[in-house]
């Protein structure tokens, strides 16, 4: 049979099967950090679904343990380490505006 009669056939490729990311055992729950720190980008953000490999139930309680750690102060709402960059890149910024400003006046 020639190729281009059969476009529909999928290749014979193998492919490894993957553990879940969440044990039967483990608890979704705000207090368990370990658990809930590997389902957050660098940056402090929620990775979506499709990356967690997680199902839509188990997504839903991720969200929700890591909203009810936030608002607990248990995890910082963004990443401090770009804040703290954003802040020395304004200080510098406006130190050069102000000494621009004493330079012209």
């Amino acid at each position: 049979m020639d190729k281009s009669k059969r476009p529909f056939l999928k290749s014979k490729q193998s492919f490894r099967s993957r553990l879940p990311p969440i044990q039967s055992g483990d608890r979704i729950s705000y207090r368990n950090m370990s658990l809930i720190s590997r389902f957050i980008s660098e940056q402090g953000k929620v990775l979506s679904r499709r990356v967690n490999r997680l199902t839509l139930k188990q997504q839903r309680l991720i969200t929700m343990a890591i909203k009810q750690a936030r608002i607990l102060s248990l995890l910082p709402f963004l990443n401090n380490e770009k804040q703290f960059e954003r802040a020395e890149l304004t200080d510098r910024t406006t130190g050069l505006r102000t000494r621009m400003k004493r330079v012209y006046s």
